[in-house]
């Protein structure tokens, strides 16, 4: 008979893997999931996901690419950087295609640039999660900053100096301020003055601007402009953006940076390649063609981003109103389809009628008891005391593509039999939360 193997004895890891919480926005969009599937109804306001179908001819460029398995240049394909160059230019933003680095979406683009500046980053207040989990993740100290009333995305001036200065005072060095063009979490957009005065204070303190210009596309008003720092300080701003948000591209993962022209520019792209190459070698190849074929803006795609950004404006306004009616306090919507309410005005009623505290307290209350998934603001940076909360009503669009096309095409999509009820619910939700609680202020939309 053959020797018995004697195992080894187990010895535990004398340490643990470093704690990375799951992002926010991700962890609620899988709670959501697991309700649904427990057969719970649940309206699922809280992940950032554009809620319409992939276009027909995106997906056709995409088949058509699918056997392209070689890597590629690391920078993406010249087909894709010059596409993205005169997306960029033809919005007032003259673009190299040498400047431009492709990547497996925005979000890595992202760490990979926090990755080659080094240096701890000013990040609004509130602001996506990501921008300030990346840089901690990266070893640097994400400082946040509030935005001015009713400009979200863009820290203060004023405040921002101030912080810097506070920041290398106390040893700190800081490198790079994050702004996002329209904003995630409020849809609202920063005044060209706002975004001049946080150019000339980056100027002034050798920051490197990095605008998140992702929702630039979606502005509900289609005369309003995004008013980017690259038109401010074009030697030190990077923009990015992808086809994530105006073409409902999420899980295709594929990103495009425009960084400075001139010496440190080419610096910093030569580092950034550097980082790339060591994190994804190159973007998707079938991706990168079809990303091509979007950023050439033909005119089927326009006239579909042009249909989203209506069905954007016409639900996160008409969910404004829900919160408003309820007694919130909400700044109206300009951008993407996001909406920040601020429950502030009903705290004392909350507190009393269900030991409401933090927000974080009131978004699981609604979760939990009246199957309503929202984010607290605290997730975006905001206090825990704060009520405010980010409101993302992109998935009331429809369960399955048939519905959503029909919210696409409609001229009045609230009015759609699964929208509407999805719009009363809330409000029977909200009106139940908020009875007889007093408000202290008006909340207008």
């Amino acid at each position: 008979m053959p020797a018995q193997r004697v195992s080894a004895p187990v010895r535990p890891l004398p340490f643990s893997p470093r704690p990375v919480p799951l992002s926010a926005t991700l962890a609620v969009n899988e709670v959501i999931a697991r309700m649904r599937r427990e057969g719970r109804r649940v309206l699922p306001l809280g992940f950032g996901e554009a809620g319409i179908p992939i276009h027909p001819v995106l997906a056709r460029e995409l088949g058509a690419a699918a056997g392209r398995g070689g890597y590629g240049p690391v920078a993406g394909s010249a087909a894709l950087r010059a596409a993205a160059a005169g997306y960029w230019t033809r919005r007032g933003l003259p673009t190299d295609p040498a400047t431009v680095v492709a990547g497996p979406g925005s979000k890595p683009l992202l760490y990979a640039l926090l990755t080659a500046l080094g240096g701890d980053v000013v990040v609004p207040a509130p602001s996506w999660v990501t921008y300030a989990a990346q840089t901690a993740l990266v070893g640097a100290e994400p400082i946040r900053v509030a935005t001015p009333p009713g400009e979200g995305g863009v820290p203060s001036p004023a405040l921002l100096a101030d912080a810097v200065v506070r920041a290398r005072a106390r040893g700190r060095d800081v490198r790079a301020v994050v702004v996002t063009l329209p904003d995630n979490p409020t849809g609202t957009i920063a005044s060209e003055e706002t975004v001049r005065r946080l150019c000339s204070v980056a100027r002034r303190h050798d920051l490197v601007v990095i605008s998140d210009e992702i929702y630039r596309d979606l502005v509900h008003a289609p005369d309003r402009t995004v008013p980017s720092p690259a038109r401010h300080a074009p030697e030190r701003t990077v923009v990015t953006t992808a086809l994530s948000k105006s073409l409902a591209a999420g899980g295709w993962r594929l990103g495009v940076a425009r960084l400075p022209d001139g010496p440190f520019g080419r610096a910093l792209r030569d580092s950034l390649l550097g980082v790339a190459s060591e994190i994804w070698s190159s973007a998707p190849a079938p991706m990168q063609h079809a990303a091509a074929y979007a950023f050439a803006e033909p005119p089927e795609l326009v006239e579909h981003i042009d249909r989203s950004r209506r069905l954007h404006a016409a639900i996160t306004g008409a969910v404004a109103r829900r919160f408003a009616a309820a007694g919130a306090r909400v700044a109206r919507p300009e951008a993407a389809f996001y909406l920040y309410p601020d429950f502030g005005p009903l705290r004392d009623g909350l507190r009393e009628r269900h030991g409401v505290r933090t927000a974080g307290d009131l978004t699981h209350l609604l979760l939990e008891r009246h199957g309503v998934g929202v984010l607290p603001g605290s997730s975006f940076g905001d206090a825990p005391a704060s009520l405010r909360m980010r409101v993302a009503p992109s998935l009331l669009y429809g369960e399955d593509d048939e519905q959503r096309l029909a919210a696409l095409a409609s001229a009045d999509p609230a009015s759609l039999p699964w929208i509407a009820d999805a719009l009363d619910h809330l409000s029977g939700v909200l009106a139940g939360l908020t009875e007889s609680v007093t408000v202290s202020e008006p909340a207008p939309v």
